[in-house]
């Protein structure tokens, strides 16, 4: 038997979930959970790394004796290391406002064009490289004292066992990784003075990179997403996936890169995956709107479920208002409604006053948009999607699963609910030697995870809002 413990950090929460594996049976349960709270420090949004690495060390202790640990997290975000290897501030939040116009500053270095052609990384504020421009203007003396960069996922293992290394599916979401070679994209790091050497060496997924107290290391697929995907159980051939948390990301796998200009203009990114191929996808804002909805609603002093949300949206009419998820008034935490009832007013749609109007407003909105998404990889790909896979905390989410369903036209497939973890325990075990690759281990989820299927219903009506739901982005 072996046992592995996996954690699972999203933006708001992380969990430690410890498996254990023999003959060919799989077996996991929850062992810590603990929020993510970032803070305002130092004038900027960062992670509060002590407290998780605190919390890393109670799922740890919780867990008892396991043979292996991996992490997992969101993309983009990383901490400087000083020469003894000692973290030189709190980790800055993809959300915080410093990267404001450095996509503009970055057009003027290298055009995008160019920029995408090299990295195939769709264009986004948050990556990794605009975070670094905006270090350069601000805090110059910062990236002097720095030895070493490390994404979070590798900053956690770096805290255990001091390895510094970075995972390649973790690399592929910082607009600096070379799309065709894999290796670390030479014309743009010299193009925006980003030296080599600040960059840890590249490692495949499943990678040992160390040890803790006699427990292996392993890169698992840093990025959440990646994990997910991993664990998508034996998928049919032309199915396209969705890993749908706080973020969505909607894709299909590929051998190869594209990196034509339609797909820049689509804003479609090409990242690695953990079986070596190119998960190649769409970032669309997720359920972080119902969220953060739910949140403002709690400081109105309401607090609702997020079965009661999604309750009053199912009764409420449906079709009649719809937002861009996409839309950057969306991003900052806030009053969320009070944006979506702006949004609608704006472009000339009925505003939804009540809570299950809006709920129904965001929900719809994201089912629209996951088409939207279908199509541009349709059309720049050549292919024609079969089925929708969702995969996360979104696959628990019916009424959104049904509308998507009936949005795109084609069955969707949910499951399992906890994929990310489930990615980043299979990547363990074939780190381990138990799996030979990751295809056994997703003919494994398949014969252990159950799984719901969603068939289209009301398909005309939802065709017929699906034109008024593009003409509202052109507008928008």
């Amino acid at each position: 038997m072996k046992r592995v413990l996996a954690f699972d950090f999203g933006a708001s929460s992380g969990r430690a979930i410890l498996a254990e594996y023999s003959d060919g049976a799989l077996t996991y349960r929850e062992v810590h959970r603990f929020e993510n709270r970032p803070r305002e420090t130092d004038g900027h949004f960062r992670w509060d790394f002590a407290d998780l690495m605190e919390n890393v060390y109670k799922g740890i202790e919780k867990a008892g004796e396991f043979d292996s640990i991996g992490f997992d997290t969101w993309g983009v975000d990383f901490g400087l290391l000083d020469e003894g290897g000692r973290l030189l501030e709190d980790p800055v939040h993809y959300r915080d406002g410093r990267t404001a116009g450095m996509v503009e500053q970055a057009e003027k270095i290298m055009p995008q064009a160019e920029l995408y052609g090299a990295t195939g990384s769709q264009i986004m504020t948050i990556n990794t490289l605009f975070q670094l421009l905006a270090l350069q203007k601000e805090q110059p003396e910062l990236l002097k004292q720095a030895k070493r960069l490390l994404f979070m996922p590798d900053l956690f293992a770096h805290a255990l066992c001091g390895s510094e290394v970075c995972e390649t599916t973790i690399a592929s979401t910082s607009q600096m990784l070379d799309a065709r070679s894999g290796g670390w994209s030479k014309p743009v790091l010299e193009a925006f003075n980003i030296p080599e050497r600040l960059l840890a060496p590249l490692v495949s997924s499943g990678s040992v990179v160390g040890e803790y107290k006699g427990a292996k290391v392993v890169a698992v697929a840093g990025h959440d997403t990646q994990c997910a995907v991993a664990a998508m159980p034996d998928p049919q051939p032309g199915a396209a996936f969705l890993s749908c948390g706080t973020w969505s990301l909607i894709g299909c796998e590929l051998d190869e890169p594209v990196l034509t200009e339609q797909s820049r203009e689509l804003a479609l990114s090409n990242e690695r995956g953990a079986n070596g191929k190119v998960n190649y996808l769409k970032n669309i804002i997720g359920l972080w709107l119902i969220q953060e909805s739910r949140r403002q609603w709690q400081r109105e002093g309401m607090d609702y479920s997020f079965a009661q949300l999604a309750q009053m949206a199912l009764e409420a009419e449906p079709l009649q208002s719809f937002i861009d998820p996409d839309a950057p008034e969306f991003t900052p935490p806030g009053d969320i409604p009070a944006r979506v009832r702006e949004f609608c007013r704006r472009t000339g749609q009925p505003v939804p006053e009540t809570v299950g109007q809006v709920m129904c407003c965001v929900y719809q909105s994201l089912a629209l948009k996951y088409r939207f998404a279908l199509e541009q990889l349709s059309r720049s790909t050549g292919q024609s999607f079969t089925a929708l896979h969702i995969m996360g905390g979104g696959a628990q989410a019916q009424l959104l699963c049904q509308m998507t369903a009936n949005s795109i036209g084609l069955p969707v497939i949910t499951g399992p609910i906890e994929a990310t973890a489930l990615g980043n325990i299979l990547i363990q075990l074939v780190a381990l030697g138990e799996l030979k690759n990751l295809d056994e281990g997703r003919a494994l989820i398949a014969r252990t995870e159950s799984v719901q299927r969603y068939q289209p219903e009301d398909t005309a009506l939802w065709n017929s809002a699906f034109e008024r739901y593009k003409t509202i982005l052109k507008e928008s």
